[in-house]
């Protein structure tokens, strides 16, 4: 009994600074990890390539100490280093453009000893931690802290959307609008900030429509902005002059960008070419049907019929070998993860904390949306990895250190419970 007893004791004593964590958002996101694994393997079995499995695994267990090292200091100490992460992602993002190197038609990667680290995956962390640190006070809910916040995004998603790298800079616009909504930030002033993206989306389908947003975000700008004549011209000036601007945008694309965002509409138009991926991945996804052909049995799978499957497309491996149900479980694992996200922002004891769990959940959400509806064919192809599911050992080791950011928010506060 009493070698029990000081057994407990320290193994109490081994937990204590980890006694506050919320230990399902931990073990969903390891399972997720694990289990994708066997998806990789069975994706890469037609070429033998089975050691990328292991590579995933073996990244796994680095995402986890790195995890729970970061979980157990506070995260109130990033305040004081906000500046400095903000300038190592600028820098590292202008190191890509200066020396990385290329692939996917993308100049993405640094090579650091052997390794190939994408420094745009680590900037989504540091956007996190540098806007949760300028929205945490009242003062930034103002049109000014508006401009402040928008003004510290928009360098490293300048460097980021001219890699090219579409996806991720998506992913950061994603970021900023979830956690300036969260900040109590005037919702009708986000609807005008995205509102010439809309415009210059729809210029193009129909100019009814088109004049309709036009003059709907003028009346936004007029109930919601100062100086309501400037802010309602600026407004509706901008709005008009977004089509012409959307098509400029469009030329900066290159061929694989534009192909992947309209393709996805009509891919039997280039069924092989940029709609082959899209097609071969509908095919597998379908014909898993309710339970899916198993394992390691997926005939598209295991053929290789999808290229790059492991990566962007391992989601179609999981619908075709486990169908319906193992998809649904998976949605059902991320949802869940959400909801914890969400409980543990509403539970934060300051604004930092819960700030910095929403940057997190924006970053998840937008990232299985986009993902799952990439590969069933409801959104375009902008190369968007699942989380935690898709092989890239920068994009596992980001997700794991937002996990363990928002864990150390959970950690120095009350132990959460449903």
């Amino acid at each position: 009994m009493a070698q029990t007893a000081l057994l407990g004791k320290w193994f109490h004593r081994w937990l204590h600074p980890w006694r506050g964590i919320d230990w399902l958002l931990l073990l969903f996101p390891v399972g997720i990890t694990l289990f994708s694994s066997l998806l990789i393997a069975s994706t890469r079995l037609y070429t033998g390539e089975t050691d990328l499995a292991w590579n995933h695994v073996i990244m796994c267990v680095v995402g986890v100490v790195m995890c729970m090292w970061i979980a157990r200091s506070r995260y109130e100490s990033l305040l004081e280093w906000r500046w400095v992460i903000y300038l190592i992602t600028n820098v590292s993002l202008v190191a890509v453009m200066l020396v990385g190197t290329v692939g996917n038609g993308a100049q993405s990667w640094l090579s650091i000893g052997g390794f190939n680290i994408q420094p745009s995956e680590f900037a989504k962390i540091g956007i996190i931690i540098t806007l949760a640190a300028t929205l945490k006070d009242r003062e930034s809910t103002t049109l000014v802290g508006l401009i402040k916040a928008l003004a510290i995004t928009g360098v490293p998603w300048a460097l980021i959307f001219l890699q090219p790298d579409l996806g991720t800079s998506l992913v950061l616009g994603a970021i900023v609008l979830g956690m300036l909504y969260w900040s109590n930030m005037n919702p009708g002033w986000l609807v005008i900030l995205v509102s010439p993206l809309v415009a210059a989306i729809i210029f193009t389908l129909s100019i009814p429509v088109w004049i309709g947003w036009v003059v709907l975000a003028g009346v936004i700008a007029w109930m919601t902005l100062p100086l309501r004549w400037y802010s309602t011209l600026i407004t509706v000036v901008v709005n008009s002059i977004a089509g012409k601007i959307g098509e400029l945008l469009w030329g900066l694309l290159q061929d694989y960008q534009r192909d992947r965002l309209t393709l996805f509409l009509n891919p039997e138009q280039d069924p092989l070419g940029g709609g082959y991926h899209l097609i071969q991945s509908r095919i597998a996804i379908g014909s898993g049907q309710l339970w899916g052909r198993g394992l390691f049995h997926g005939t598209q799978t295991q053929l290789s019929f999808i290229p790059e499957q492991h990566t962007d497309f391992i989601f179609s491996a999981l619908g075709e070998e486990l169908g319906f149900m193992g998809a649904l479980v998976m949605v059902l694992v991320f949802w869940f993860i959400c909801l914890r996200l969400i409980i543990i922002a509403q539970h934060a004891k300051d604004n930092f904390g819960s700030l910095l769990a929403i940057g997190v959940l924006s970053m998840i959400v937008f990232q299985v949306v986009v993902n799952i509806g990439m590969t069933i064919g409801l959104a375009p192809i902008t190369g968007i990895p699942l989380p935690w599911m898709s092989y890239g050992r920068s994009s596992l080791l980001t997700n794991f250190i937002g996990i363990g950011i928002v864990e150390s928010v959970a950690n120095f506060h009350h132990r959460l419970k449903f």
